[in-house]
């Protein structure tokens, strides 16, 4: 059955990159719970959803449908929003300067929570994001919590950007990594914050071998 693995961590960190690893290395299923609030995102952003509107953001909740298929070419796990593949779609900084907000609205974080939570029922699973590990599976096996320089960080996101944006400064990801290191931390559901028994990793000066070597160690600890 295995484990359930949460990674958390703040804006940029590298969650995800480890968290695939990981996953792959153990033959876990990989979830990006970031990359569903983005979904939704990008649908009250089509279909001009007021999110600041209780109602209307419940109605627009309501035909939704979020699913992650694996790529075989990829060999990577894929968000699909309504059956259209948006994983790369969601990526852009557009999105990115809304999620936050969107994510901090109560609707939107129980719908998101109990896609998540059906998707860790069998186990077996590696998933990263603000709250999993506090809020989502607080009974996980193994918890991480990701912590990194601000500049590394934003230097890091950045590059990620540049290839789709080259127009993109790093004045404008440096802005909207402190947005939302402050909206993460502050929303009133579900705020970003390390679990009591979480394991920090800060990954400042590692490498993607050296994060991935550190969490199959502390998972060597639990069998």
């Amino acid at each position: 059955m295995g484990f359930i693995i949460t990674i958390d961590g703040w804006s940029a960190c590298g969650k995800s990159t480890l968290a695939k690893a990981l996953a792959k290395k153990l033959g876990y299923a990989y979830i990006d719970s970031g990359a569903m609030y983005r979904a939704i995102t990008l649908y009250f952003l089509r279909n001009h959803v007021d999110w600041t509107e209780a109602k209307e953001v419940k109605q627009a909740l309501k035909d939704i449908t979020i699913e992650f298929h694996f790529n075989d070419k990829t060999q990577q796990s894929e968000i699909y929003l309504n059956g259209e593949n948006i994983e790369y779609v969601i990526r852009d900084l557009v999105i990115a300067e809304k999620v936050s907000d969107v994510a901090a609205i109560k609707e939107v974080r129980t719908f998101a929570v109990a896609q998540q939570q059906k998707l860790g029922v069998k186990k077996g699973i590696v998933m990263d994001g603000r709250d999993i590990g506090t809020t989502v599976f607080p009974s996980a096996e193994l918890k991480i919590f990701m912590v990194a320089d601000e500049r590394v960080r934003v230097e890091r996101r950045f590059k990620e950007l540049f290839e789709k944006n080259p127009n993109i400064t790093i004045e404008e990801i440096k802005t909207n990594v402190e947005l939302r290191d402050y909206i993460d931390s502050h929303r009133e559901v579900s705020p970003l914050r390390k679990a009591d028994d979480a394991i920090e990793l800060d990954n400042t000066n590692l490498t993607e071998k050296e994060q991935l070597d550190f969490a199959l160690q502390l998972l060597k600890k639990l069998v």
